[in-house]
């Protein structure tokens, strides 16, 4: 492991393990009114708190510019700028990121392997401004709990009933999804079961067709046919710090635009203990996803639901003719490409959030 991922260990560690973080993120969340904004969220450039801290030099004025701050924190409002949250479901202690009004019309955003919710950290603030957006870790993920294997399944069908039970515990009714990679399959079982709840779907590389697969799936879809010892000891090579660098490099137009942070956090993660075999069971079980295409193709046909794929073109895993594909069960559904690779997003975020915008300033009524 090089010497940024081992800091970046260290710090994880800190994170996940320190009680008193625990204990803070916990009590905000689950004691407080799910439209309540942390004390953080309260807008930094605010006029009354800018007037009493320049205005005042006594201690009486200290503390009211400190009521002012604690005052505009209870608004419902959040920042565009993400704000930093645990909350406890079905037994496990999920973090997400938060950001916007949660009046306005909510996106939730699933992330994918190997990364987390900090795969969506430019996108956040771009679309915060008018939507109210939410994004988990998957279970197994990021800095959300990763239970062992002996007392959570890592199966899909496990990973979409967590996070059904994540939207209800915050209230959410209603909300479009943005679905990437791993996140797409647990998307499609959120809108497959409960079509009512689903707005509108932005898909960005997260597949739903055969012809979406490229032959970069041909050592996993082995252990699909034979699951033995050493075809699942042959996956390892995913989880190594080179082989993720090289999901998100692959494929970019310039690789200086990839921030190190992004796969150095991510590998550091994935050498948690423990956490290569949830990742190896995780490929085993995407043999069930390609299994409910069918069935995902038919809420696509029936349901019609507005759908913006943005695809970026080189992904050496999810092919462009799987997002061209939406079009067959969904005359409705719209298709960009990119020329970057798996994780467009690194690359062109500012393009494809701006797209989004406007899809769902078509799609969705403002409040």
């Amino acid at each position: 492991m090089s010497t940024l991922a081992k800091l970046a260990m260290i710090a994880i560690t800190a994170l996940v393990a320190d009680p008193s973080v625990a204990a803070r993120d916990s009590t905000s969340v689950n004691s407080a009114p799910v439209n309540s904004a942390p004390v953080n969220s309260a807008p930094v450039n605010s006029a009354s708190a800018n007037s009493a801290s320049a205005n005042s030099a006594s201690a009486n004025s200290a503390s009211a510019n400190s009521a002012s701050v604690n005052s505009a924190s209870a608004s419902p409002v959040l920042s565009a700028l993400p704000s930093t949250h645990f909350i406890n479901v079905q037994g496990l202690r999920l973090f997400y990121r938060e950001a916007g009004d949660p009046k306005s019309p909510t996106i939730l955003l699933l992330h994918g392997f190997p990364t987390s919710s900090h795969m969506y950290r430019h996108l956040i603030p771009l679309l915060a401004d008018r939507y109210h957006v939410v994004a988990p870790d998957l279970p197994g993920f990021g800095f959300s709990d990763a239970p062992d294997r002996q007392h959570y399944r890592y199966t899909f069908d496990n990973l979409a009933k967590t996070i059904d039970g994540f939207t209800e515990a915050l209230g959410l009714h209603h909300f479009a999804i943005q679905v990437f990679d791993y996140g797409a399959p647990v998307g499609w079982r959120l809108a497959a079961a409960h079509p009512e709840r689903i707005t509108a779907i932005i898909t960005q590389n997260g597949n739903a067709y055969d012809e979406g697969l490229s032959s970069g799936w041909n050592p996993i879809q082995k252990y699909w046919r034979e699951p033995t010892p050493a075809n699942r000891a042959a996956l390892r090579e995913f989880l190594t710090p080179k082989s993720v660098k090289w999901q998100y490099v692959q494929g970019a137009p310039d690789q200086a635009l990839i921030e190190p942070e992004s796969y150095t956090l991510d590998s550091a993660l994935l050498a948690r203990a423990g956490n290569d075999d949830i990742q190896l069971d995780l490929f085993l079980d995407y043999a069930g996803n390609v299994a409910l295409y069918p069935k995902f193709q038919a809420y696509f046909r029936t349901q019609h639901p507005p759908l913006l794929a943005v695809w970026g073109k080189n992904d050496p895993f999810f092919l462009p003719p799987g997002a061209e594909a939406f079009k067959r069960d969904n005359p409705n559904a719209q298709v960009r490409f990119y020329d970057t690779g798996h994780f467009a997003l690194e690359t062109h975020g500012r393009e494809i959030g701006a797209e989004i915008l406007s899809f769902l300033g078509r799609t969705l009524p403002q409040p």
